[in-house]
């Protein structure tokens, strides 16, 4: 499938089957520290991997609907887009809760992916051959000035993000699409082909989120000294070499401190999906 993402412009179902794929590309590869996978829930007592294939089952029908979405208006101006599409992503949510019983497994995947997916329709819309840097840049485009409007004007924190921004200035989910996914290409993309294995290569990729992301899962549930640890411990495993057992042993340092890189795992699907299409 990815060949055909690369050489032509994929139908709708392509385009939503593909970020499935890396959603479950994701939950399947193993082992993740801190995070469910399938050897263990990682750091979390509420979900396993029945249940996130269960969510991804239920969000697949609704990543359709983002693309469907992006092609239909590909005429309008991005910056309108995100509230275009903003009731989609709600029931998006609402379908992901239901097959849960009311977890959260997914909200960020469904946020950038849903940007992603819609951005993906509106350059087929437009006839443009779908680049890594392209979509990157439409999803820039459509969450300009997200950061300011609903996290640096935001006069009395509800969420989480907004808590975090409020707390230590992180932008979370928000900067990252606004940024047209830095992170991403800034320590993941260049780095990718490092790794000969299509495994080695996802787990390389979560090693460099977990170094260099500032990842608000870990700080809402271990402060910064919750973040650094994480940060320091990937680095360390970087730069003198990693197999599995080191990877495992990471795991269960994570677990011990109730640890879960989850804004990570959310950026290593948005790589894997990307990573189909060429630069």
């Amino acid at each position: 499938m990815a060949g055909t993402v690369c050489s032509e412009h994929p139908v709708s179902t392509d385009i939503a089957a593909l970020a499935a794929e890396a959603l479950r590309r994701e939950v399947w590869l193993t082992p993740k520290p801190g995070l469910v996978d399938s050897a263990n829930n990682g750091s979390h007592s509420d979900m396993d991997l029945p249940l996130f294939l269960r969510s991804i089952d239920a969000i697949t029908p609704w990543l359709h609907q983002f693309f469907t979405l992006g092609q239909q208006d590909f005429l309008q101006p991005s910056q309108g887009m995100l509230m275009r599409i903003r009731p989609t992503g709600l029931a998006c949510e609402q379908a992901m809760f239901g097959a849960t019983q009311g977890i959260n497994t997914h909200k960020g995947g469904i946020f950038s992916l849903g940007l992603l997916c819609t951005a993906a329709g509106r350059l087929i819309g437009q006839r443009r051959l779908l680049t890594r840097n392209r979509l990157c840049a439409e999803v820039a485009a459509m969450t300009q000035g997200l950061v300011e409007r609903e996290l640096q004007h935001c006069r009395q924190p509800v969420s989480a993000g907004e808590r975090l921004f409020v707390a230590h200035g992180m932008t979370g989910a928000r900067g990252e699409v606004q940024s047209g996914f830095l992170t991403l290409r800034r320590h993941v993309f260049p780095y990718w082909y490092q790794e000969s294995h299509s495994e080695r290569r996802s787990l390389n990729a979560l090693l460099r989120l977990m170094a260099y992301n500032p990842d608000t899962n870990l700080v809402a549930r271990g402060g910064l000294s919750g973040l650094r640890f994480v940060q320091d411990y990937a680095r360390r495993l970087l730069n003198t070499g990693w197999q599995a057992e080191d990877l495992q042993q990471m795991d269960n340092a994570l677990i011990a401190r109730h640890l879960s890189p989850g804004g990570s795992a959310d950026l290593l699907a948005i790589a894997i999906m990307l990573m189909a299409f060429p630069q």
